[in-house]
């Protein structure tokens, strides 16, 4: 009786270990397939990553081969978005991995950059402000700028009118030394009409007024994404993912094929500029 109680609880132990370690390689599994970092992602992107998530030099025979993009780059995208184009997804693929002219990821290009979508209190209530930055070279390193930025009550500032008759100042008006001048300023509301045809406002400008005076507060940061303009006549959209199986991290959530002529139509609407 005594012996068979030593094996119930000797094999107890090893069910309960190999369970242990099943676990343990399972979790394993998941961190090699997560993309983890930006930087991780170009890397597989590249091939310049291998399975078990050691990287990879020029002098590696993996280094950037068919077979390793082939496999990394379909788990870079969210499996999970219904929207998610199947076909294009495909045919990106292989675009880029195409054994005669690949396209590659360069970190340091400036065909990329990154909108951070970050909370501010202005003038004490709580507002969204959108930020894009981009990589700048500062001496023999790079740095992040912010390059533009969005903020709704700016733009509601600028809201055209589109009513028939404009107002404008008379052609003579210099004759009478501008004297006419006040009726530009005696109502805000219009008094972009008096700009010229060219005139944009600038919120970058405007955001840095604000927050030297003081009425814009940084809160945090709540979301963050990254637009890919690096492949010819392909853009796609990084974000992060974190859910539970090996389809997670960093990864691509929505890719679009464009024709040359549209880019910076596609660029100006992400940065909400049409």
């Amino acid at each position: 009786m005594k012996l068979i109680s030593v094996v119930l609880l000797l094999l107890t132990s090893y069910i309960s270990s190999y369970a242990q370690l099943m676990s343990d390689m399972d979790d394993e599994s998941r961190l090699y397939a997560e993309t983890k970092q930006v930087n991780q992602f170009i890397r597989r992107f590249n091939g310049e990553e291998n399975k078990k998530g050691d990287r990879l030099y020029s002098d590696d025979r993996q280094y950037r081969s068919f077979s390793l993009r082939k496999t990394y780059l379909k788990m870079l995208f969210d499996l999970e978005n219904p929207s998610l184009n199947e076909d294009q997804a495909q045919e990106f693929v292989e675009s880029v991995n195409d054994r005669s002219a690949p396209f590659y990821l360069d970190f340091h290009h400036n065909g990329w950059f990154a909108q951070v979508d970050a909370d501010f209190y202005y003038k004490g209530e709580l507002q969204q402000v959108i930020l894009f930055l981009n990589l700048e070279q500062e001496r023999l390193g790079y740095k992040w700028v912010i390059s533009s930025v969005y903020f709704k009550l700016f733009e509601d500032y600028f809201i055209n009118d589109t009513s028939y008759i404009k107002k404008f100042l008379h052609p003579m008006s210099h004759e009478l030394d501008f004297m006419n001048m006040r009726k530009i300023f005696s109502n805000s509301d219009s008094v972009q009409q008096y700009m010229k045809k060219e005139f944009k406002p600038d919120y970058l400008t405007m955001f840095l007024y604000e927050i030297k005076k003081g009425n814009l507060l940084f809160v945090s940061v709540k979301n963050l994404k990254f637009h890919f303009f690096q492949i010819p006549e392909w853009y796609f959209e990084v974000s992060y993912f974190n859910r539970k199986g090996n389809n997670t991290g960093w990864l691509i959530s929505n890719i679009v094929k464009y024709k040359p002529e549209d880019e910076k139509v596609l660029k100006d609407f992400i940065l909400y500029e049409n």
